[in-house]
């Protein structure tokens, strides 16, 4: 209900803007091009996709959304038949029981979800899509009320979105991709950003679902996990642009091999048909892939009319304002537009933020924010309509708001480190 409510007011704040636009600002071409527009095309002014091309460009992601789920998904199958995923649930049970006691000890969804997280630590974002949707479709198994999200598929979620992330891959290359001097400087601003917004997340959840946070077991996983965080903040501060590269490198890459090696041998040693396996776990990600092309459709469409109706525009020049009225620094506000669509669209985000960085100068305060911004949390409203769309959930109960949350959290934390690391 609350995503429905969200999406009907996107579309309806969008019309308006663009009608204020039309009707009293002469802008009389503005509807044709939220309609048709296309990005590419230089005698578009907006220089955004329209609805249309969105339309195409929700379906192609989908189409290359395909080959990774069925890839992923094929793993996971042969790793279930072996027995991995239940190892992983004994191993993470203890710690996992605490905060979704509605789970079963032992039960599957524990290791998909800690393959989710593994993937979202390592910023392998293609990776973690098929573990998170495997995660939801077991939690779904567990659900009384199948279109209603349960409490465990709502803190799940919400410690996704959350995205701690040890190494932002992706803006890392971005930013070495636009000459920065220091294309890693964001990589300690980010570990810790996504950490606290991680710790946020659980809190706002646990609160709301009367969860005892003061118990032993989680607070010697909070700590130890906390430890490890200090130990690569540590350690990567040591470490010069170039070893910091080739350590997300080797990190990120080299433990996604790992994994998959050990699956491979693992069903080897238990003689499990491999093959078979990973076919039998391919065909759900292709059936996946297309069950959640209409909710991807939906959700995209509505950022797209926000985008090109001005309704950003708008929002930030109030927000500049805000802050020149009573005097504060405002260095901060060219970096705003990554963080305020980052909860809307990953690919928007990305654009936002090299936009920044060639407006402002990849070394600038702003760009440098917009990178902490990218890499420290993931793309609420696509988590939602994929995820819950993934298991046919309608009503998201308290998710969103919990998310938002935690991203705002995240946003004030990105603000007052950039701050300090930056300015």
């Amino acid at each position: 209900m609350a995503l429905s409510r969200i999406w009907s007011a996107f579309i309806i704040v969008a019309i308006v803007v663009a009608s204020i636009k039309c009707f009293f600002f002469g802008h009389s071409d503005i509807f044709n091009w939220m309609v048709i527009g296309k990005s590419s095309d230089p005698l578009n002014p907006l220089k955004l996709d329209g609805i249309i091309e969105t339309c195409w460009i929700a379906v192609d992601l989908c189409i290359k959304l395909i080959g990774t789920l069925a890839l992923f998904m094929g793993l996971m199958s042969i790793a279930e038949k072996a027995g991995g995923i239940r190892l992983l649930s004994r191993i993470i049970g203890p710690f996992f029981s605490k905060l979704f006691p509605e789970i079963p000890k032992g039960h599957p969804s524990m290791g998909h979800m800690i393959m989710n997280f593994s993937a979202n630590l390592l910023g392998l974002d293609n990776a973690a899509t098929p573990f998170g949707i495997k995660a939801m479709e077991s939690l779904q198994e567990l659900n009384p009320n199948k279109d209603v999200a349960s409490n465990s598929q709502i803190m799940f979620l919400c410690l996704h979105a959350a995205g701690l992330c040890l190494i932002p891959v992706s803006v890392i290359a971005i930013r070495s991709t636009q000459n920065a001097q220091d294309p890693t400087d964001i990589f300690i601003p980010c570990l810790i950003v996504t950490f606290v917004g991680t710790m946020a997340a659980m809190l706002i959840v646990s609160f709301k679902q009367k969860i005892n946070l003061l118990q032993p077991v989680i607070i010697t996983w909070v700590l130890s996990i906390s430890a490890v965080v200090g130990l690569l903040v540590w350690y990567v501060s040591k470490l010069n642009a170039e070893s910091i590269k080739s350590f997300s490198g080797l990190l990120s890459g080299g433990i996604i091999l790992l994994i998959f090696l050990l699956i491979v041998l693992g069903a080897l040693y238990k003689k499990i048909d491999v093959f078979d396996a990973f076919i039998d776990g391919a065909k759900g990600g292709f059936e996946t892939a297309l069950k959640i092309v209409p909710y991807l459709v939906g959700i995209l469409v509505a950022v797209s009319m926000l985008r090109t109706s001005g309704t950003f525009d708008v929002i930030m020049s109030g927000i500049k304002n805000m802050f020149v009225f009573i005097g504060a620094d405002t260095k901060f506000v060219d970096a705003l537009p990554t963080a305020l669509i980052r909860p809307l669209s990953g690919g928007a985000a990305r654009g936002m933020m090299v936009s920044t960085m060639i407006s402002s100068g990849p070394d600038s305060f702003a760009s440098k924010l917009s990178g902490v911004f990218q890499g420290a949390s993931d793309t609420t409203f696509y988590v939602v309509a994929v995820y819950f769309g993934s298991v046919g959930i309608k009503n998201t109960r308290y998710a969103i708001g919990s998310m938002l949350l935690a991203d705002l959290v995240g946003v004030c934390t990105a603000i007052a480190l950039s701050y300090m690391f930056f300015a």
